[in-house]
């Protein structure tokens, strides 16, 4: 009787509190690996072939509201009180496509959305930009993705009363003119981001300097921290991924605009190449020219690059005849 009391005593407990607590840890570290793993991967592309219609600009509504729910539903870069806090890729991929969203709904708003500049701003197409614009950081008061959500509402708004009546959409060649230019500022900076972190000394073009405002003061390279090389990649593979969708869009919405320009065939290879900026190395590596590992940012930039100038000749077919 002593012996089992003994056996019972406070040495064993305290043996049981030592397996407990690393057993504690243990399904921590395990469930912390297993929600930062699946909020790792990226999104699938959306598909837009459902959407049913005959409205110009119902395609660029409901993509940039595609867009808006995978941001409004997990939404990263705000994260403080859970194991996402640790993940930095994907949160700068959301960064991206909120960039994309914004110059989209800005253009929406000033040009899409009006006849003249002279004309008044469609009150839902206004509320929209001006909910995305919130800080992407911002936990709470208000949070991220309750601007996020009102954004996504707003929109909402203005695609029933475009397919009412009440609102418009002008789907003409100098309105997507003002689109692609805004594209095209954008991606000149995303794209001088990358040869800087790929290590190029080439010449920059005045346009990517413009559409930069991390440049040193002397106005000829940029400092990307080797740490925010893969930030840098995901946040540029964020913004194709949003181009891509607002493209296939594009081309719905600007159908006939597109066809009367001969350009068909130059968006689908812009879309081709903003699909090929979907790729998923294990590990972002930053080799030299010479080396056996790759330089990630370095090939990304090249078929970004290349979408980037198919942009550029698209903007000129537009502005002819």
């Amino acid at each position: 009787m002593a012996e089992n009391k003994e056996n019972s005593g406070p040495g064993k407990n305290i043996l049981k509190r030592m397996y407990i607590i690393p057993l504690i840890i243990l399904v921590l570290i395990i469930f912390c690996i297993i929600v930062m793993m699946k909020n790792s991967i990226k999104p699938e592309p959306v598909d837009l072939s459902t959407i049913t219609g005959s409205k110009d600009g119902i395609y660029f509504v409901k993509a940039n509201q595609a867009l808006i729910e995978q941001m409004k539903d997990n939404w990263l870069p705000n994260d403080l009180f859970w194991p996402t806090v640790l993940l930095d890729n994907m949160p700068n991929f959301q960064i991206g496509q909120l960039e994309v969203v914004r110059y989209n709904t800005r253009v929406l708003r000033d040009n899409l959305t009006r006849l003249r500049t002279t004309d008044k701003l469609d009150p839902f197409a206004e509320a929209a930009f001006t909910s995305l614009s919130n800080d992407p950081y911002k936990w709470w008061f208000p949070s991220a993705e309750s601007k996020w959500q009102q954004g996504y509402d707003n929109l909402e708004k203005y695609y029933e009363n475009l397919i009412s009546g009440k609102s418009t959409f002008f789907p003409r060649a100098d309105n997507l003119v003002q689109l692609l230019d805004q594209y095209i500022s954008l991606m000149g900076g995303v794209n001088t981001r990358l040869l800087s972190a790929a290590g190029y000394t080439g010449p920059v073009s005045s346009k990517e300097k413009d559409a930069e405002s991390l440049l040193k003061s002397d106005d000829t390279e940029l400092i990307i921290p080797w740490h925010e090389i893969d930030d840098n990649f995901y946040y540029a593979q964020g913004v194709a991924y949003a181009l891509h969708l607002s493209f296939k869009a594009i081309r719905k919405d600007f159908y006939s605009v597109l066809q009367d320009k001969n350009s068909m065939d130059l968006v689908d290879i812009i879309l081709e190449d903003l699909r090929r900026c979907n790729f998923e190395p294990l590990i972002v590596f930053n080799g030299d020219p010479d080396s056996i590992f790759a330089n990630h940012s370095l090939n990304l930039s090249g078929v970004f690059n290349d979408a980037r100038q198919k942009m550029n000749s698209l903007t000129v077919a537009l502005k002819q005849g």
